[in-house]
Order: C-alpha cells, then structure tokens, then sequence
C-alpha cells in the first residue's frame, strides 16, 4: 500500500503543503495546467524556488496576486508580502482584512462551489477541493453563529486561498496514493492580530477544524498551522499515528517563509507499508489507574455505575496484593484525551484514593451499525461490528433482551434462542 505520510513538527500550511507535493514530484508545469483550469490565471502568477530552513533545503511556493504591488504599505506584523506562513492565513475565524485582499474578500461557499464547478477539472478533484472548502465553512459557520451559505471567505476565499486548496486537492489525485497518515499536528503558540484584533493561537478556525484530532502546541511562540492546512489535512488523513511502521521511498521538504527556532518546514514522505488493508481507525485515549485498599466490593460496585453513567468507555476492576499483604483492587478507566481531566475529578470525588496513573493509549475501534428485526416475541435491536466495509457479526442488544424476557415472564436464554431461529430463517 502506497503511503503519503506528513510529519507536522513544525505545522503546515496551503503553501508548505503545494511545496512539499512538488517536491515528492508532482510537476509544476502539471500542477500550473491543471491550476489553469479555474479560470483565475489573471489573478496570480505561482513562484517555485529552491529555498532552506537551519540547514534543511527543499522547494518553496508563493503565489503572487497580479494586484499585491500596489498594496506594500499594508503588510504590518512581519506577515510579509508572500501568502502562506507569514501570510494571510495567519488571521483567526479567517477574517484578516489585509487591502490586497479587498478584491475578493466577500466571496462564500455558494461563489467558490461556482468557481470549481464550471471548471474544467476532473469530478474527483472537483469533489476533494469543496470537501476542502466545506471543512473551512463549517468552522467559520460554528464560530461566528451563521449558517455555512452566509459565511463569507474573508482570506479562504482570496485567489491565493483557492490556489492552496485546488492545488492540493490535484496533488493528492496525481500522486495515486492509497492512503494518508499524518503524525500530531504542531499548531504553535502565542497571539496573533487580526482584523478582530489580538487573538490567540492556534487561530479559533483551526481548532475547530481539528477537533478531534491529536495535535501539539507551544513549540514555537508564532502560528505554525493555519485553517487552510489543517483543513487539507483534517479532509485528506486517514489516520494519524507519531510511530509510523512503513519503509519511505522518498521524503521532501516544503519550506515555510518565517526562519523560527525549529525548522520552519513541512516534511512529507512517500512510503509503502505491508498491510493491505485499509487502516483501522484509531481513537487516541487515555488508560487511567488507582489502587485502592480501603473500600468494600458494594462501594466499588456504585462506584463503577457512577462512572460508566458518567460516559466512560470501559471501567473494570482487577484483584491485587498490596505492600503488607493487604488484598486491594485497581480501578482501570478508558476514556478520551479530552475527557481525562473530568474523569481523573469523578475518581478522586467517588473513591478513596490519593493518586491516579494516566497511560496515553491509541485505541482501534471497529464499525458499529443497528438493525432493527421482529421476532415472535417482539422487536430486537441487533447491533453490528463492520471490518473494511462487512459485518463481521452481529449482537442483540441486552436491554432489548431483558425487556421481552421480563415481559413474557421467560428465562433471558429462551429470547436468545428465539432471535437465533429468527436470523436462521
């Protein structure tokens, strides 16, 4: 299986990604062609260049808007005059209101459907690039409380925006790769000023936009992801892993335009792994553990109810031998990334230890889908666990079970045995 897998230690943007594709080969005259078909070459003029970050060489982009010359007197905050990484997509929510922008600034989601759609590009690169789009509007749709048609592109909608993402979009499609993995993403640190004024990063945009996806911050005091490259990368990863087991073929750099204290670049590799399967999604989630030798089995039982109630994944309970000799018990609990903080207070509040362990674990989960059948006893949810696509069994749900057998005065065996008959037949 062919592999694109991006390295994010120092983050990623629209500018950085296009760099890096070239360099993994992707040809530019290819990629200028293709960029062609949007009908926008009046707009801009791309710029590829040899450029280096502490030492490390690779391939730089900018795209240069026909009408930015006239507008040097509004840089301000070293964004300097190259889009990307000191450019506009430093501005949170997506809003910086920079005057070499003016032109296109109240384009939306409905003006850059319109711009893909009457392209000539191909459908599968059309559909990636609104995929794209759509990830940045429904951010900037939850942040400022409007519906995804009333959002209006301020900086994602700028020609150079529109570059970054179609540009990505027929990178991914050139390069015929079966699947793409992307270590935690570095976002940065600090503020930033917008047309909003101070705000702080990572920008409100690219929170939104990574939710639930494993990232890093503070290596930098400077936004290091911007909304366009975490929205080309929330839209393109399907999995996300900091231990990649896979054998690179090749790696390229894309060079950002800030010189930080790391490396300001993008690293990206083209690898092939063994599997020839498609990646089980992983959850990135935390084990967390506490011995306890000083409550009864009935304490620990409303403990345990108390948890799972309270949205654990898993709780369960294993019987140790503590320093002198004393029986106890460990109290292990799954839940997400997010929810440790709450969950490390619930076990504090309802039990009586002193100190909790926290294990950060990847978690592989399996497709899980409902079907509802009728039985001579009544309706049964049936739940299913799904492997690349097929179920791989099936389950009826035990409250559905407990129900009938309390309603028909029978063993809970007698309703499974009836379902069995049923799903025979």
């Amino acid at each position: 299986m062919n592999i694109l897998y991006y390295d994010c230690f120092s983050g990623t943007s629209g500018d950085m990604n296009l760099a890096a594709m070239i360099g993994l080969g992707v040809d530019p005259e290819f990629l200028a062609t293709e960029l062609s078909r949007l009908g926008l070459d009046h707009e801009y003029k791309l710029k590829i260049v040899r450029d280096s970050r502490k030492g490390i060489f690779g391939t730089r982009v900018d795209v240069d808007l026909a009408h930015q010359h006239h507008h040097h007197d509004h840089d301000d905050h070293n964004h300097g005059h190259v889009h990307g990484h000191d450019h506009h997509e430093h501005a949170p929510c997506g809003t910086h209101d920079h005057a070499h922008h003016h032109q296109h600034e109240h384009r939306n989601l409905k003006d850059i459907e319109e711009i893909i759609s009457r392209s000539s590009l191909g459908d599968a690169v059309k559909k990636t690039s609104l995929d794209i789009f759509r990830k940045v509007a429904e951010a900037e749709a939850v942040i400022h409380g409007k519906d995804l048609y009333e959002v209006h592109f301020h900086e994602v909608g700028a020609t150079d925006s529109i570059v970054d993402i179609v540009g990505a979009a027929i990178c991914f499609h050139q390069l015929e790769i079966d699947e793409v993995w992307c270590s935690s993403i570095e976002l940065g640190g600090g503020f930033v000023d917008c047309a909003h004024g101070r705000m702080p990063v990572p920008a409100p945009a690219t929170s939104e936009i990574l939710a639930g996806c494993p990232t890093t911050q503070g290596a930098v005091q400077k936004e290091t992801t911007t909304p366009t490259g975490a929205a080309i990368l929330a839209t393109l990863v399907d999995n996300f892993t900091d231990s990649p087991r896979m054998i690179v073929r090749k790696t390229a750099y894309g060079i950002g335009h800030r010189d930080n204290e790391i490396p300001n670049v993008l690293r990206v590799h083209l690898a092939k792994v063994e599997r020839q399967t498609k990646s089980l999604p992983v959850v990135q989630s935390r084990l967390l553990q506490c011995n306890i030798d000083d409550m009864t089995g009935e304490m620990l039982g409303v403990v345990m109810e108390q948890l799972m109630e309270d949205g654990a994944m898993d709780v369960h309970f294993t019987p140790i031998v503590m320093k002198k000799n004393r029986p106890a018990t460990t109290l292990s609990l799954l839940c997400s990334h997010e929810d440790e903080d709450r969950f490390k207070r619930l076990i504090f509040r309802h039990t009586t230890t002193l100190g909790i362990k926290s294990i950060p674990i990847e978690k592989s989960v399996l497709g899980v889908s409902f079907d509802r059948i009728d039985t001579p006893l009544g309706p049964v949810t049936m739940k299913n666990a799904i492997l690349d696509g097929e179920i791989i069994r099936s389950k009826p749900e035990l409250e559905d079970c407990r129900a009938l057998a309390r309603k028909h005065g029978i063993p809970i065996g007698e309703v499974y045995l009836e379902i069995g008959k049923v799903r025979r037949t």
